[in-house]
């Protein structure tokens, strides 16, 4: 029979050097030897125990416990804990300090102002090590869900309604019991509506009580109101293509060199527009005079464009009509929407086609124009611009078009349509920024430098979102939440910098 040797089970104590499970070449690593270069005397000013109270945890344990958790998807303080008791890689990058689940988050937390100069110490280095080339920063934004529910939105005029309304419903409900029984309340009521009676005044009360401590609405965009939150009054209501989540607006700046982040902050607005020209000044000390500033037709507007040329700031910047300019795009409107497999194969019928602005004779004073069928035309109302044209408008008078014998070679709709209307471009009307940055973005060289935004700043949100799982902020508070995304902003970057090095 064989012969096996014995599987001993029993206690024992194994010898560990905490330094050797720090593979050179891994991210713990990196991270180990990084952190221990940088000034964290930011995190300093929390602490009072200089001359009395427990010793605390140091900040570069806590940071790099940290960063280490995020690189690997672990967001939960209790997790990150847990990691620190049981997993190795953890208990010897913190040299076994095993770190409490509220100490972490506390951390966390309060050290927004701290891990701000962390980041950028870290491009400091990044910058002397040539990982940051300065020619092209793409800027996009991701929306996440935070700590908030988005039921619990609206404005002070919806928050008084909702406590009304609950007001009126615990009465009701205790009127009708007072009615159906003339002995005690207290005695015969049911345990259940007695309950309901309970929670819904607990919550008239709760809303009444934020109503008092927030005596105003948040101010939207063009003196609109936003809406607030009475669990997060900094997120905002935010429309993706998942529906519409309670949550904040992640924005980073990616230099094209190597995809390193050089700027990272969470806002609690869905409109990009109003965050182009923050974000921007925001970076400042990463660019230069001939750095390229690219983004989305999520940050166009006028106003933007105006700002951008007033700062004599490089930009392109496009429009939301970019791609249907772009003939390498003509036909991707065919994969937006599918048709059914087993639908009817036979063609669609075209749209009848019908006179074009070139078949109707202008006067050459202005003053009308006439139709393929001689009829009359007249000037209606003002000048307008189309497509960065001036144009004039003519209609044609209802006793022209009602038995025209060309009615339906001139209307698509001759039994809807009661007369038909042309209008005639004139000359180029005043060319605006957003006119000059069209003309700049079509051209073959526009085309170049923004096709490069895609792969610089996509791969960055796929790294945060994919591979380190980042679905959600954990926090509440705009301020707390943008230490959150610097965090994985700083986990992205040393990334990057432990790559270069081992390559190097």
């Amino acid at each position: 029979m064989a012969r096996y040797k014995t599987m001993d089970m029993s206690p024992r104590l194994l010898p560990v050097d905490l330094e050797a499970q720090l593979v050179p070449g891994s991210f713990a690593h990196a991270l180990h030897h990084l952190v221990d270069q940088l000034d964290l005397s930011a995190f300093d000013a929390h602490y009072r125990n200089d001359a009395a109270g427990a010793s605390a945890h140091a900040p570069a344990m806590l940071l790099k416990a940290v960063l280490l958790a995020y690189a690997q998807g672990i967001v939960s303080s209790r997790a990150i804990e847990r990691a620190c008791r049981d997993n190795v890689l953890f208990i010897a990058l913190t040299g076994d300090s095993k770190p409490h689940f509220t100490t972490i988050a506390d951390f966390v937390s309060r050290s927004r102002d701290a891990i701000a100069s962390v980041f950028g110490q870290v491009l400091t280095l990044l910058g002397k090590e040539g990982l940051i080339g300065r020619a092209m920063f793409a800027i996009d934004g991701v929306k996440l869900p935070s700590n908030a529910s988005k039921h619990r939105s609206g404005t002070r005029a919806e928050f008084l309604a909702q406590a009304q309304k609950a007001e009126r419903a615990a009465k009701a409900m205790l009127d009708r019991h007072q009615a159906n029984d003339a002995g005690s309340t207290e005695l015969a009521m049911d345990a259940k509506v007695r309950a309901r009676i309970e929670r819904l005044t607990n919550e008239a009360a709760r809303i009444r009580a934020w109503l008092a401590e927030n005596p105003n609405d948040r101010p939207g965009a063009h003196g609109a109101i936003r809406k607030s939150n009475r669990t997060d009054n900094e997120s905002a209501k935010l429309a993706t293509d998942k529906g519409v989540i309670q949550g904040y607006c992640g924005v980073a700046v990616v230099d094209a060199s190597h995809q390193v982040i050089v700027e990272a902050s969470a806002h609690g607005t869905g409109s990009e527009q109003e965050l182009l020209l923050p974000v921007i000044e925001a970076c400042t000390a990463q660019r230069n005079d001939t750095t390229l500033i690219t983004a989305d037709a999520g940050y166009h507007s006028e106003a933007n464009l105006v700002a951008l040329a007033d700062r004599g700031i490089d930009a392109l910047i496009a429009d939301n009509q970019m791609r249907r300019r772009d003939e390498r795009f003509a036909e991707q409107d065919k994969h937006t929407t599918k048709r059914d497999p087993l639908h009817d194969k036979s063609r669609l019928p075209k749209k009848p086609a019908v006179f074009s602005a070139d078949r109707f004779v202008v006067a050459a004073d202005l003053s009308h124009a006439i139709c393929p069928a001689g009829k009359t035309l007249h000037r209606n109302g003002r000048n307008c611009t189309i497509g960065g044209y001036d144009a004039i408008k003519f209609r044609a008078p209802a006793s022209a078009c009602t038995d025209c014998q060309l009615r339906t070679q001139c209307v698509r709709k001759p039994d809807t349509t009661p007369v038909r209307k042309v209008a005639v471009l004139t000359r180029k009307a005043i060319v605006t920024h957003t006119q000059r940055m069209r003309e700049r973005i079509d051209s073959d060289e526009g085309r170049a430098q923004y096709g490069r935004r895609f792969a610089t700043v996509e791969p960055v949100f796929g790294n945060l979102r994919h591979n380190k799982q980042l679905n959600r902020f954990t926090l509440r508070g705009q301020a707390k939440v943008d230490g959150q995304w610097k965090l994985f902003a700083l986990v992205h970057n040393i990334e990057k910098w432990a790559n270069h090095r081992k390559v190097a």
